[in-house]
């Protein structure tokens, strides 16, 4: 059993706020090697219920850039911690930075397959009501359920997630 506490809240409006904050003091650091920084996962939809933590994708083109970034990023508290198993999305935990919200960052190549979900993956939530109320009650249901344990967490909102993929085109 994993000691990871898992916490779901209903849909916070500062979620929105938070990631600006975020996205401006890395747009500060690296804003000239970058395409752009995208708020990704359950916080970036409204109405969503959540773990409150801000999910942010920063694309680069391609990897020629990357070792500046990482160098960038850890002026700013950032420490690159690999793919992490996910081929093109370099994760990055942040040291002491209480003037943020809780955060995780990836840096993935505008070719990244897990980019491309996790955009499609947004963009079909956040224009569908009924898949964001469903996804929302397995969450809630989930965090219930083993709130000690965020590998049974996962497991129980599986079957779900592998649902919407297919209405959503990924598989």
């Amino acid at each position: 059993m994993s000691a990871k506490r898992v916490i779901v809240t209903p849909y916070d409006k500062a979620w929105k706020t938070a990631f600006e904050e975020i996205k401006a003091e890395i747009e500060s650091a690296i804003g000239d090697l970058i395409i752009g920084i995208e708020h990704v996962g359950s916080t970036s939809v409204e109405g969503l219920s959540a773990k409150p933590c801000i999910d942010i994708d920063v694309i680069i083109k391609d990897y020629s850039v990357f070792n500046a970034i990482v160098k960038e990023l850890e002026k700013i508290g950032y420490i690159h911690k690999g793919d992490l198993g996910i081929k093109d999305r370099e994760a990055f935990k942040c040291a002491d930075k209480p003037h943020l919200q809780t955060h995780h960052l990836y840096v993935c190549p505008q070719y990244s397959e897990e980019l491309r979900r996790h955009i499609t993956f947004r963009d079909f939530l956040r224009s569908n009501a009924e898949a964001v109320k469903k996804y929302s009650l397995v969450k809630e249901k989930a965090a219930q359920l083993f709130p000690n344990d965020i590998d049974k967490y996962i497991e129980y909102k599986s079957p779900c997630i592998d649902e919407l993929y297919k209405l959503c085109g990924l598989n």
